[in-house]
């Protein structure tokens, strides 16, 4: 099976990218545990303080990018972007670096580019975990309510960052945002753009609160985040939305 993915993950030109800060203690479990899928990993250290450089540092068959200050999830994964397109990477799967996901949900994004070559995957979770912290939970209906009011389109788990993006049809929108509401910008816009959007049933480990190592910061991450919609509502009935729209009426108009 794994071989069979493996080649599958090359002959898509798919990576598996992963940003991190402070994990340590789980980051090289999930290296490990992606490289029974897929070697085309990106790690990219974003200022980490703790024993990350060194993990990396004997984990030298994969890609990784580091550099001193922490500048955010956000700019960290357009950083792994460039480096993937360098690459001749097509496709890139992020995952996160604490062990929360499981890389045996990666064949099922796989699978998916069967369908949808142009979309972009969002691994939706089981958000009713007796384990997820509130805050996890109250930003995720946040974030999925401002997108069903920027771009019409209703996703099950708009925080998961357990995605599929599809570079090459990317590769023209700028994105503007550095840290976590990065992941609300990069739907909004691409939806904008005619990229569809297309939830994955994913498993999910939510560690007990005592061993948990979170870098969300509820006050400021949600300030971000409110700060964003206020430039995205007015820029979705300017421009978002009649975007879709005529996009909606130009594919019937060709059938």
């Amino acid at each position: 099976m794994n071989t069979e993915i493996k080649s599958r993950f090359n002959a898509f030109r798919c990576c598996v990218v992963i940003p991190t800060y402070n994990n340590e203690n789980t980051l090289q479990k999930v290296i490990d545990d992606i490289s029974y899928y897929t070697e085309n990993i990106i790690v990219i250290n974003d200022g980490s303080t703790d024993g990350t450089e060194g993990i990396l540092e004997q984990n030298n068959h994969i890609v990784s990018i580091s550099y001193l200050k922490n500048k955010g999830k956000g700019y960290a994964i357009k950083q792994a972007f460039k480096k993937a397109t360098e690459l001749g990477y097509h496709y890139a799967i992020t995952i996160d670096a604490d062990g929360q996901h499981f890389a045996s949900d990666l064949p099922a994004f796989i699978k998916k580019l069967g369908n949808y070559r142009d979309a972009i995957f969002v691994g939706s979770r089981g958000l009713e975990h007796e384990n997820m912290a509130a805050s996890s939970s109250f930003a995720n209906k946040f974030s999925n309510f401002w997108l069903f009011v920027e771009t019409g389109h209703k996703l099950p788990d708009t925080q998961s960052g357990y995605r599929l993006y599809p570079l090459e049809k990317m590769k023209k929108i700028h994105f503007w945002t550095k840290r976590y509401e990065f992941e609300v910008e990069v739907l909004v816009r691409s939806l904008w753009r005619g990229i569809k959007v297309v939830p994955v049933p994913v498993s999910v480990y939510y560690s007990p609160e005592a061993e948990r190592v979170s870098h969300f910061r509820p006050f400021r991450d949600f300030f971000r985040i409110s700060i964003l919609n206020t430039f995205l509502v007015p820029m979705a009935i300017i421009y978002g939305l009649p975007s879709i729209f005529i996009r909606k009426l130009y594919s019937k108009a060709k059938r």
